[in-house]
């Protein structure tokens, strides 16, 4: 199982309304659990690293952990671009790019990106309404997560 695999069983069950999910494929292992308190979806892997010639392969393990999104009532959803953290201000001092109930313009920004130590901008693609903020500021988004829940204009 490939990396792709991973990230699209990940937002399979984070969209599905399972609780634990646990996969095994030859030395490979995936298991996920949703936090019944916490919304909080934790994501273990066990893989072989590639053999060398003289040992065999250690297993590493690997923790992901993503917050759960619930499935959005109404309207548009705006994903994620890439991964990174998500910031909804250019500063922790400065008001939020858009709040829910914000009117928003083709170009506008909408908040900030980080990836790599590099800020960067989401900006709208069309002309729009935020009804929901789907992310918390400060966390992490995967690539293709849903991050606003908009109407169109």
């Amino acid at each position: 199982m490939d990396f792709k695999d991973i990230k699209e069983l990940i937002r399979v069950f984070d969209k599905s309304e399972l609780n634990k999910l646990k996969v095994k494929e030859g030395e490979f292992e995936i298991s996920m659990q949703r936090g019944f308190e916490s919304g909080v979806t934790t994501v273990t892997t066990s893989a072989p690293v590639a053999q060398s010639t003289f040992a065999s392969a250690p297993v590493v393990t690997t923790s992901v952990v993503a917050e759960a999104v619930s499935a959005p009532k109404s309207g548009e959803v705006i994903n994620s671009p890439m991964v990174g953290t998500y910031y909804s201000s250019p500063s922790p001092e400065s008001p939020s790019f858009v709040e829910v109930g914000s009117t928003v313009k083709k170009g506008q920004t909408l908040c900030i990106l980080e990836a790599m130590k590099i800020m960067n901008e989401v900006e709208a693609e069309f002309d729009c309404k935020i009804l929901e903020i789907l992310v918390k500021d400060g966390s992490p988004v995967e690539y293709d997560m849903p991050i606003f829940v908009v109407e169109k204009l």
